[in-house]
């Protein structure tokens, strides 16, 4: 399980893009330039610019009603209305490899734990992880409205959804911990779900993607302080997973800029929230 390390985010095919378009509709962003990312993604960069609250896109598919879910649900979304009311700066972000566990499944939802098709919950302390996602122009930043955010990562036993692996076998048909949102005219996208656990050779960590209707899209990573997964991975339902065998120092692809893209975690209630600002250069 520590192959994670296949080609990072590409320009989409023609089927693609009209998949992506389907997905969109008419609320995706128009008039972008040919690139987003790219070579000097890993210069950090920051302008500001006026931002504007927003409530990000709520999934409209069927998921069991569970009552420990909506305080995390309205966590993140308070959290990305407050983040944008602050006018961030942006800040470009490094891009990193997509890994070999990205599976396109179209699940618009905000919560991410459940697996649709039994509604069952992964185990693990709740985390509101908000995304703030503007376009960087020249020496303007602007809130970037109707891109696609993907979010997957691992369990608390560090096994991925809907792929076929050696370490853990197959899990072909299970969908926790994956899921997309819409960012709303504030650049905000929300999500509900768990700390991720680990597996050997990667330090703790979330993927995301963020897609343009147009065929852009930029592809990273997202990690947390070591001490604060020490802390998180002590518990159940992590415990039992034992010790990590990589910390984020001698993880090769937190190495490529992974301090630029450590979240900044608050505890909040019974688990954590995190906003995660980035700025888009077209």
């Amino acid at each position: 399980m520590d192959n994670d390390d296949q080609p990072i985010g590409r320009l989409l095919t023609r089927r693609e893009m009209l998949k992506l378009l389907t997905m969109v509709g008419a609320a995706a962003a128009a008039g972008c330039a040919p690139r987003l990312g790219g070579g000097d993604a890993a210069t950090p960069a920051a302008t500001t610019g006026a931002t504007a609250a927003a409530t990000p896109t709520v999934a409209s598919e069927a998921v069991p009603t569970l009552t420990p879910l909506a305080e995390p649900i309205a966590t993140a979304t308070a959290a990305a209305a407050a983040a944008t009311a602050a006018l961030p700066a942006c800040v470009v972000r490094p891009e990193q490899t997509e890994g070999p566990y990205f599976v396109d499944e179209q699940l618009n939802r905000s919560d991410i734990r459940p697996d649709p098709a039994d509604g069952s919950v992964r185990p693990g302390a709740p985390l509101a992880l908000s995304f703030l996602v503007s376009r960087i122009a020249g020496a303007t930043c602007a809130p970037l409205a109707g891109a696609i955010v993907d979010v997957w990562h691992c369990d608390a036993a560090g096994v991925y959804s809907g792929v076929n692996d050696s370490g853990f076998g197959s899990t072909a048909g299970q969908q926790f911990l994956r899921g997309y949102q819409t960012t709303g005219d504030g650049g905000a996208a929300a999500f509900t779900t768990i700390y991720p656990g680990w597996y050997s050779g990667r330090a703790t960590h979330i993927h995301f993607k963020i897609r343009t209707s147009d065929g852009l899209e930029f592809t990273s990573q997202l990690y947390f302080d070591d001490a604060l997964s020490d802390r998180v991975h002590a518990v159940e339902p992590y415990a039992g997973r034992g010790q990590r065998d990589t910390r984020n120092a001698n993880d090769g692809i937190f190495r490529d800029g992974g301090e630029l893209l450590t979240l900044n975690v608050t505890e909040s209630g019974e688990g954590y929230a995190a906003v995660f600002e980035i700025g888009l250069q077209f």
